[in-house]
């Protein structure tokens, strides 16, 4: 039944139900795309029937993922990958390989045709980098080991995403010619495509760019023009839209502006997103799920199970901690935004039913809701299911305690934080004769101060584990970090290691800091109210240089 005769009152009345969608499930603490999908049910054939423009929400859709993937392209970082050594290839590639020819093998197992175990199978694969993205920020764990970890395959599964997007849409295009000159024609043309954006980037898009730049607005709206542009050329030349998107994200990608386009373009993508997940929720054959439970279920524990266990198999060979393969596993316990464009480009191409289409979205909801809550709440399962994680870890995890076990040489101070307030303390200590190590949850200040020829180690201040690799025969421990909660944690962990010596914590205010005495720190570091007191000396001293 129609309910609106105007596009705008139904385009208004879509966007409405998407907000109300947002605020529950907000207060549930799910993803957006849930509540979306959500919108799309209720606004499509088996629900009010509400979506009567198909034609305007299928081209914003579109766009939407245009953009999607120009982002994804424009914040490609190869360098991260480097910087987190063969633990992302490994992993990405690992977990990629594992989940696609066990889940094929699931498929096959419950009846599904060949070209359906392989649609479903690659879905399964790839995780969702804007969720795990949005979690790990929240949790200010985008720096830590795990996380960089995670980002760092996350990139390789965008990179295996785009080649599998590519070959299926070459699959999908009807040829005149033999399969081997349509696979040379597709590689001829996509070398072409390279080639030529390659030229560009070399010779005309630096200096448009640098040229835009002078007004934002302008630059902005060349960015969106050059992904829809690629997006049309790419989709002409036989390949998939989203390819030439990713292209044009790439092309753009050493330039001095990616981020501000980036920050600019997220908006207008997330909006745009909201057109694609409410068209995708209005595909779905309502009707049809009740036969799909059971397969989504088997499935939803494969990717909730499975993922999780071979990225702990690989990064425990590695020779990483257990807890820092259980939290980077956790993180890819779902599957991806990703996933349901392929299926949406399965379905455009006729290779995949609407059935299948509404497998791979009831999985996505399924492992997308409840993987939401596995990440949120990592530390605290992981707390529960240590014991059974042994198996996961060598007996000397040698990636992450290095060659020398450190936690048996004799240090005066431990300083967990090795940012600009720990350097300080450790400048001041050092020159008073105190031998220090540090601690933090980014390996890139760790090298930092090993560079400076200090000791250090990568570590969490709120893991339960973390007196096993500690010196704790040192006389004191120093936390710069101003996170209570955090803070609550390393003195309860150090209790339970039997530390003996003194603990001094840091916190900005003087709540806080009684708070940190009850717990059990002998002393409380203020860094505002320390450094106001030394201000009156300071300006004596300035008075003193005048005379």
């Amino acid at each position: 039944m129609e309910l609106f005769n105007d596009t705008f009152l139904e385009f208004a009345a879509m966007l409405a139900l998407a907000v109300g969608a947002g605020l529950i499930g907000r207060f549930l603490r799910q993803p957006l795309i849930v509540s979306f999908i959500a919108v799309g049910l209720l606004v499509g054939p088996y629900g009010l029937s509400l979506l009567q423009s198909d034609d305007q929400v299928h081209l914003l859709s579109e766009m939407g993922i245009a953009v999607l993937l120009f982002v994804v392209g424009l914040k490609l970082d190869v360098s991260l990958i480097r910087s987190t050594g063969k633990v992302a290839l490994y992993a990405g590639l690992g977990q990629v390989l594992f989940t696609s020819v066990f889940g094929f093998l699931l498929n096959r197992w419950m009846g599904f045709d060949m070209v359906v175990s392989i649609y479903v199978a690659v879905a399964l694969t790839f995780s969702s980098t804007i969720i795990i993205v949005k979690l790990l920020s929240d949790k200010k764990e985008i720096d830590t080991l795990h996380g960089q970890i995670s980002i760092g395959f996350l990139i390789v599964q965008d990179i295996v995403v785009i080649i599998a997007m590519i070959a299926l849409s070459a699959m999908g295009t009807p040829s005149e010619y033999p399969l081997w000159q349509e696979i040379a024609i597709v590689v001829l043309k996509g070398i072409g495509l390279i080639v030529l954006i390659i030229l560009l980037m070399r010779f005309v898009l630096g200096w448009l760019t640098s040229m835009l730049a002078r007004t934002p607005e302008l630059l902005v709206l060349f960015s969106l023009t050059w992904a829809i542009t690629l997006a049309g050329f790419s989709d002409f030349l036989g390949f998939s839209k989203e390819v030439g998107a990713f292209l044009g994200g790439i092309s753009l990608a050493s330039t001095p502006y990616r981020e501000v386009i980036a920050g600019r373009l997220t908006s207008v993508r997330d909006f745009l997103l909201l057109f694609f997940f409410i068209s995708l929720g209005s595909q779905v054959n309502v009707p049809l799920l009740g036969e799909q439970i059971f397969p989504a279920v088997v499935l939803s524990l494969f990717v909730l199970i499975g993922n999780p266990i071979i990225v702990m198999v690989i990064l425990g060979l590695m020779g990483y901690r257990k807890r820092t393969g259980f939290l980077a596993g956790l993180n890819v316990a779902q599957i991806s935004e990703f996933s349901l464009i392929l299926a949406a480009l399965g379905l455009s191409l006729g290779q995949i039913n609407e059935e299948t289409l509404g497998l791979i979205t009831l999985v996505g909801l399924i492992t997308i809701g409840i993987s939401t809550y596995l990440i949120m709440y990592s530390h605290q399962i992981y707390e529960k299911v240590s014991f059974l994680l042994d198996v996961f870890e060598k007996k000397v995890p040698t990636t992450e305690l290095g060659d020398e076990n450190l936690a048996h040489r004799p240090f005066d101070i431990i300083i967990f934080g090795l940012g600009l307030y720990g350097n300080s303390i450790a400048k001041s200590l050092e020159k008073a004769g105190f031998k220090v190590f540090g601690v933090d949850f980014d390996p890139k200040a760790v090298k930092r101060w090993k560079k400076k020829g200090r000791a250090a180690q990568y570590g969490d201040a709120d893991d339960p584990e973390l007196h096993e690799i500690l010196p704790l025969s040192a006389q004191c421990i120093i936390s710069t970090i101003t996170d209570k909660q955090i803070n609550f944690a390393l003195i309860k962990y150090l209790k339970l290691g039997d530390f003996k010596g003194h603990i001094a914590m840091t916190s900005y205010t003087g709540r806080t800091a009684k708070e940190l005495e009850k717990a059990g720190a002998d002393l409380i570091l203020l860094p505002f109210a320390d450094a106001a007191e030394g201000i009156p000396e300071k300006l004596k001293s300035l008075k003193k240089k005048e005379e």
